[in-house]
């Protein structure tokens, strides 16, 4: 069974950093692409970050800059590093993977960037 557990998520201030984790399970992790993505209060999720199994990565243009997707395909883990984090960053973040036919998501960590 797929399955995706995040953590890392937390309260920062405005400028901050923090880095989320993804661990997948039930699955070979080293072939398939990954994404994070947000859901803001009120707002419907979004797309924030993807990368595929060779390492390419790709960012919704609101975070380039600031946030790095990467995967430890040893620890069957995906990484989100944010660095100069905004009050608009605050949301729900999930991971999610597309795994023979199956779409799958985590349940999400809470991300507050407040002072």
């Amino acid at each position: 069974q797929v399955q995706f557990v995040e953590s890392g998520g937390g309260l920062v201030q405005p400028g901050g950093s923090l880095r989320l984790s993804c661990a997948a399970s039930g699955m070979s992790f080293r072939l398939y692409a990954m994404d994070w993505y947000r859901q803001a209060p009120g707002k419907q999720r979004e797309w924030v970050a993807t990368i595929t199994n060779g390492g390419y990565t790709n960012y919704v243009e609101s975070v380039k800059g600031r946030f790095t997707i990467s995967r430890d395909n040893a620890k069957n883990t995906i990484y989100l590093q944010m660095n100069s984090l905004k009050p608009e960053d605050t949301a729900v973040y999930y991971c999610k993977g597309k795994v023979s036919g199956g779409t799958y998501w985590g349940q999400g960590t809470q991300v507050t960037v407040s002072s």
